[in-house]
Parts: structure tokens; sequence; C-alpha cells
């Protein structure tokens, strides 16, 4: 069962109490139309001419400077809804201004028609243009409402022009003549598609505030759904009774609401450049989120690079006061000290990746410097030289390991282990966390020159006393050296000098030891090469796997081309090395190799270890090693299996070896394509 998501969010205008509250207001006006025309008695008749021409010149006054405001915003803006919201009130306003025009004893000596009828019409055109305003156009309708929006203001002008005229002129048409004694009962059926469009606009508009929330959209919404009340009660048709006189101050309220909330938003913003910004279609609000990003990611690099009053150049551009553009200055120059703090935090974190990774002190040094560089500025670091720490012309004595100030610059000691190892100098003064974040960057770098020096001081002395790949399974992963270990095919080559024990006897132990450095400095790159792993040096002899501790394919392949390696460089090495002791024979490589399963693993004890391999297969190849001529390299039965065609051998039949109760089927290896 899924589960139930959050409930919407309610701004307060739309909470339930303060909700009821705003339904009950709109509510209140219906309820006095019903009773004033329930109840007839109540209903007084009242007409007074200058009051009603008077009342209807203002608050159309007032609507069209709402709708010039609005259609001012829909050009800076380039949006249509509000371009149809301003159209609302400029078609409402004029044909109010009409109506008014149209009042008994002003032009005409009696009422007429067009007086009669003017407003329901002039109201079910700006139903229309309110039902269009609330639908949400995509980009293509907005740019083809916007494109003829000139069309549509030369129209709608056209038609009150028309309108007044008609109306207007005695005797020119019926809709000039005095008004009809029996009610038009057309009229009020007429009247009923502009309450459903009201009606509609104002449910999409509301649906608009739930996504976002807006003051200036709930004014919007209590305007749309008293003009449409509004149009209710000028169905009555009875001229100057109290329920006609209700359609005007409907009509007032309605405006009269729009224009308060847009002068409270002017007061509590000090300008009325973004009065109707909520009003706006979504791609609208999200190109001037995208412009107000824009300027202030300006903004903030106005501040960073120091130029006094920054938002001072935006404020024509968005029309901001002066004291808005003072506000905004502190806020971009705040932002701007964040931004610095950001960037610098995130250059500690790239440092202490760079820790992580194990890399040289050199190119750790330039890697780091470079980053940093990018949220510090120009920091510089120079390391110990002669005993002195020193910046081009600059030297640094550290006493007591406090860091030392000469004028916009602030020297910190790197240290490792304790002691000198460098100085890291850092300029400040751009923010007030400028030396907390230098100490801070001084110790990550010491840190960080630390551990690259002991992480190399660690793979020097590894890689020196055992093979790189267990060298680097142990540098990653100190729980591979626990006890125990794995049966797994491997092949094992053996190898030792033939002739070391008499050549020992006949030389000094100094050049026994170089002798033996020169064969092995020839054989292990030979092995490594290869993919193989030594893992152990006994004298003369070595031992090297294949397929462990990293398994490969072809392993036995890779050994017997180690082999052959071998005995090519052991050879060149006699015969360069022989001159010297022109008596003594030099010792030569015999090498066994062998494929078969075998435990691979640390054996040994907690206090002291080694990675090693034991079972048949490793003894089989010892034992052919003692069986091979110097100079030649003998492979057992499962080696030569694996080799394939390219390898040429000579067989040795079956063969009786130490330890073994069956004859092992061995062969000489000469070559390999």
């Amino acid at each position: 069962m899924p589960t139930p998501g959050p409930a919407p969010y309610l701004p307060k205008a739309t909470q339930p109490v303060r909700g009821v509250v705003w339904g009950i207001h709109l509510i209140l006006p219906l309820l006095g139309l019903w009773l004033l025309l329930a109840q007839p008695h109540i209903n007084i008749f009242w007409q007074h001419n200058g009051s009603h021409f008077w009342l209807i010149i203002l608050v159309a006054g007032v609507n069209v400077v709402l709708g010039v405001l609005i259609s001012e915003a829909s050009r800076r803006r380039q949006d249509a809804r509000l371009f149809l919201v301003s159209m609302v009130f400029l078609s409402s306003a004029g044909f109010f201004f009409l109506h008014g025009l149209a009042t008994p004893k002003f032009i005409l000596a009696t009422g007429s028609v067009g007086f009669d009828i003017g407003q329901q019409v002039g109201l079910s055109i700006a139903a229309a243009f309110a039902f269009a305003s609330a639908l949400p156009l995509d980009e293509r309708a907005a740019k083809s409402v916007l494109g003829s929006q000139h069309f549509i203001r030369g129209a709608l002008v056209g038609v009150m022009v028309l309108w007044g005229l008609a109306s207007l002129i005695p005797g020119l048409t019926p809709l000039s003549e005095p008004p009809l004694v029996s009610p038009m009962n057309w009229l009020m059926w007429a009247s009923v598609p502009g309450v459903v469009l009201y009606a509609a606009a104002s449910v999409m508009m509301f649906l608009l505030h739930r996504r976002r929330p807006s003051a200036m959209l709930i004014s919007l919404i209590t305007a749309y759904a008293l003009l449409a009340e509004s149009m209710i009660a000028g169905m009555s048709q009875l001229n100057w009774h109290l329920s006609w006189w209700e359609w005007h101050i409907l009509l007032t309220l309605a405006f009269v609401f729009v224009g308060y909330s847009a002068y409270l938003q002017f007061r509590r913003e000090g300008s009325s450049a973004g009065l109707f910004d909520s009003v706006t279609l979504s791609a609208t609000v999200a190109r001037i989120r995208r412009d107000y990003d824009q300027a202030l990611e300006e903004l903030v690099e106005h501040v960073r690079r120091g130029e006094p009053m920054a938002a001072t150049r935006m404020s024509g551009k968005f029309r901001l006061n002066e004291g808005q553009a003072a506000v905004l200055d502190r806020a971009g120059q705040a932002l701007a000290q964040e931004r610095e703090l950001s960037e610098r935090l995130a250059a500690l974190v790239a440092v202490n990746a760079q820790t992580r990774v194990g890399l040289p002190e050199e190119q750790l040094l330039t890697t780091s410097l470079e980053r940093v560089r990018q949220a510090y500025g120009d920091v510089k670091i120079a390391l110990i030289a002669d005993g002195k720490t020193q910046i081009g012309s600059r030297n640094y004595h550290f006493t007591d390991g406090n860091p030392i100030r000469r004028e916009q610059l602030l020297a910190f000691p790197l240290t490792v282990e304790g002691n000198l190892a460098g100085v890291l100098e850092v300029p400040i003064g751009r923010t007030n966390q400028d030396e907390a974040l230098a100490a801070t960057l001084a110790g990550q770098l010491s840190l960080s020159l630390e551990n690259a020096r002991l992480y190399q001081a660690l793979h020097t002395l590894f890689h020196q006393y055992m093979s790189p790949d267990v060298a680097h399974a142990l540098l990653s992963d100190p729980a591979q050296a626990e006890l125990g270990g794995q049966v797994k095919e491997l092949t094992a080559l053996f190898a030792d000098l033939k002739g070391f024990t008499t050549f020992s006897e006949r030389v000094t132990p100094g050049e026994i030891v170089e002798m033996l450095n020169r064969y092995h400095t020839a054989a292990v790159p030979c092995i490594l090469n290869n993919r193989g792993t030594i893992v152990q040096f006994v004298g003369d002899a070595l031992l090297a796997l294949f397929n462990a501790p990293a398994t490969q394919d072809g392993h036995a392949r890779l050994a017997c081309q180690a082999a052959l390696q071998m005995q090519r460089a052991a050879a060149e090495i006699a015969e360069e090395m022989a001159w010297r002791v022109d008596s003594v024979e030099w010792p030569t490589f015999r090498v066994g190799v062998n494929t078969g399963p075998a435990l691979v693993g640390n054996i040994g004890s907690p206090e002291l270890r080694g990675f090693n391999a034991m079972g048949d297969a490793v003894n089989v190849a010892a034992r052919l090693q003692t069986l091979a001529e110097p100079g030649t390299v003998v492979i057992g039965e499962t080696t030569y299996q694996q080799l394939g065609e390219g390898a040429r051998v000579n067989p040795l039949g079956p063969l009786s070896l130490k330890g073994k109760q069956e004859r092992v089927a061995a062969y000489v290896l000469t070559e390999m394509t």
C-alpha cells in the first residue's frame, strides 16, 4: 500500500479558518441581493444622478490606472497573462465609464437602453479576458497573444467608441432610445456565460495560488468573484433600486481591492517593479528567477573585486530605490563572503582528497597549490633548504610555531613529525575568516606532506622487500596480511645458480654478493615484467609464482616466458663478467617450472609471517630445477599442456623425482613463439 504523500501547502490566505471567513465575505453580497429581491419593500428606490456619475468616474479612473500599471508590467516582463489581466480592467473600466456618461441629465435627458445593458456587455467582454488570463498558456500560445496585443487593444477601443456613439447620440441607434418599461429577459440569460467564465477563472487562479502563494493572486481571485457577483446583481434590471446600486458597489470593491493590495505591496517593497510578478506565467517566473540569479552572480563578482556600491549598477535594471540598493549591497557583501568561505572549504576538501591518493610529494604540492590558489589567491609554498625557509627575498624564522605577518601576507610553518619542513604564505584581508582558514590550510598541507613522505617511505620499503603485487595488496588492505590462505592453481618457477658453491669457495665474499646482485638484478625484471610474484630469495635460489596472489590468464605461458628471458639475461651477465675472474667458471641459472594446485597465503606466526605457496606443484618445480642442465628450463606435463602451439621442447621422458612415487613427465623448453 503506497504511503500517502505530504499534505499540500496551505498559505495563510487559504488556511481553513481564513478560507471560510473569506468565503463568507463573498457570499454575503449574494445573500443581501436575495433579501432585497425577496423583500421588495426594503429594496427602496433612490435616484441621485450626480452621485452616480461621480462614483463611476472615480472608480473607472482607478480601474484605468490599474490596467495601465498591469499593462506596463506586461510590456516589461513580456508576459501574456499580465496583458490579459490588464484587458480585464481596461475593458470593464471603459464600459463602466460609458455607463456613467449615459447617466440621465448629463448627456441624455433620460436614460437609454445602452445605459441599462452597457455594463453587462462590458463585464461579459472582461469575463472572456479573465478566463483567458487564468489558462496555463504554453510558450507558443503566449507568443501568439503578445503578437496580437496591439490588435486586441485596438479592437477593444473600437468597440467602446462605437458603443459610446451608438448609446449617447440621440436617435442614432436603438441603444440611445429611452429605456424599456418591461425587463429584458434575454439580458439575464446573456449574462450567464460571463458569470460562468468569471467563476472558472477564479477557480483556476486559486489553483495557481496553491502552487505559488501570493497576496496579489488572492486579490485578483477576489476581484473576479466580485465581478461575477456584480453581473448577477445587474440581472435584476431594477434601475436606481438598492439591488441596482449593489452591483455598482461590488464593481467598485473589486477594483479597490486589487488597487489596495498593489498599494500595500508597494509600501512593503518600496518599488513597483515586481508588483505583479506573482501573477505571471510559469515561464516568465522562471525567466525572472534566472535574471535575478544572474544579477546576483554579477553583484557577487563586483563585490569580490572590491567595487563599492556594486548594487547601484543594477538599480536601473531592476528599478531599485536607494534603500533597496543599499540593502542589496550589504546582502551581496555577505553572500560574497559566504561564497569565499565555501570555495575555501571546498579547496580544503580537495587537498584532503589529494592526501589519500598517495601522490609523490612534488606532485602532491603542485596539484594542491593549483587548487588552493583558485580559492585563496596567490598562495606560495617553499620547502626547507639548507636549513632555511625562504620565499623569494623573504626569509622566515619560526621560533615558537606561530604564524608571521608581513603586511597582507601571513606565513605559517609546515611541519612533518613536529619538525619544520617548509613555509606556507597566504594573502589575507578579503574576509573575516582569512586567518582561521589560512591556519586550517597550513595544518592540512602539513598533514598531507607528512602522509606523502610516510607513504613514499612505506612504498619504497615494501617494494624493496616483497613483490609489487603483494606490496600493493598490503598497502591497500592490511587485513590481507592475516594468517591463512586458499588453494588455487598456479605456476611455480624455481631457479638457482649451478656452480655457485665452487664459485663461492674461490672468490671473496664481496665478489659473491656482487655476483648475486648482478644475476638477481637481471632476473627480477624478467619475472615482474611477466606479472610474476617473487616470494623467496634463498642464497642463490629464488621462487616465483604466477596466478598468485593476483589471478592471471595464461599464467603457465607467462612463467615460461620469464624463465627463457632469465636464461638469456644470465648468459649476457656471465659473458660480461667472466673476464674479471679468469680462473673461475661463473655460475649459470637452471630453472624448473611446474603448474598445479597449491596452498597460497600468509604462512608463519603472529609475530613473523611471509607470503608463500605450499603443495606438490611447488615441490615438483623445485625437483625439476635440480634436474635441469645449466642454462636450460625444464617444465612439467601440465605446464607443457597449457602452453599450446608455439612451444618447442625436448622430451625427457618419465622421470623419478625425490618424494614422488609415480614418475613425472618433463620437457626441456627451448623456445616459445
